[in-house]
């Protein structure tokens, strides 16, 4: 059965006869195809605590439990490493959950229902891209919210918060395009798991877990250069002040390499997952 969200979008998506492929008719289609996957992952109990209960629930736990301690070790407030840590835990988890999602869409062939309407072919993952973007941007304000609360602040000014919720949409939008890729490809949710099994490990050998001195000698330059490292120091530093240029450029690099390297095989899948 199609449920409320795609019948919004069948019943909403405009049937132009003739060309289907024009720019007029993207704008629209895509607008209403991201309205249905935003309105079916606001009903998605799975994404809702992926993207939003856990990471804070898990933030709250580690302010709890480590908090102090870290905090003591740095000699600064260990909120400036574990709330920017739990936002990319947040992304990653609810990107996670939007691929078991289209995954499910697939198998109910309700992508190859969409294919068959007059509408344009880019609209289906444009959308998709859209609404993560969307998802990201509301998850990370609410999960910055919890750290305020817990004490976290900006110590930048305003400029420097605004450009702060970049970082997670712009780690948020290649780890997201890795993720459909994957997604696409895969017919069961094995390759997904070992996905969500890869992203754990590197949220416990970051920076945003325990100081970088922290850990042995051997997984120094691990954790220092893996992706989500740089994204945390990028977003700790546009917070509480310190380096900034490096890790927002090694960011912007995994990042925009995640997009490069898996954009086309995303597209590719999902155009012969739409056409089953």
């Amino acid at each position: 059965m199609i449920g409320t969200g795609e019948q919004l979008a069948a019943a909403d998506l405009p049937l132009v006869p003739g060309r289907t492929e024009t720019l007029r008719l993207l704008v629209p289609q895509t607008v209403i195809q991201t309205r249905r996957l935003l309105l079916r992952w606001c009903r998605d109990p799975l994404t809702m605590v992926q993207s939003l209960v856990f990471p804070a629930l898990l933030l709250i736990v580690l302010n709890t439990v480590l908090g102090k301690q870290i905090s003591t070790f740095s000699g600064t407030s260990a909120l400036y490493g574990s709330v920017p840590m739990v936002a990319l835990v947040g992304v990653m988890s609810g990107s996670l959950a939007g691929a078991i999602t289209l995954g499910r869409e697939r198998d109910q062939g309700l992508l190859a229902r969409l294919w068959v309407l007059p509408v344009h072919r880019a609209s289906g993952l444009t959308s998709r891209i859209m609404a993560e973007g969307v998802r990201i941007l509301v998850c990370t304000v609410v999960l910055f919210g919890v750290g305020v609360v817990l004490g976290f602040r900006f110590e930048q000014g305003v400029l420097a918060g605004l450009a702060l919720f970049g970082v997670p949409l712009l780690y948020g939008l290649g780890f997201a395009t890795l993720v459909t890729a994957v997604a696409v490809y895969s017919a069961k949710t094995a390759l997904v798991e070992a996905v969500s099994l890869g992203s754990s490990i590197m949220m416990f050998f970051s920076t945003g877990f325990v100081p970088l001195a922290a850990y042995p000698r051997w997984a120094q330059p691990i954790v220092a250069h893996q992706p989500m490292t740089h994204a945390i120091d990028a977003m700790r530093g546009l917070s509480l002040g310190g380096a900034v240029r490096a890790p927002l450029l090694a960011t912007a690099a995994w990042s925009v390499g995640a997009i490069v390297v898996f954009a086309v095989p995303a597209a590719v899948g999902y155009r012969r997952a739409s056409r089953r």
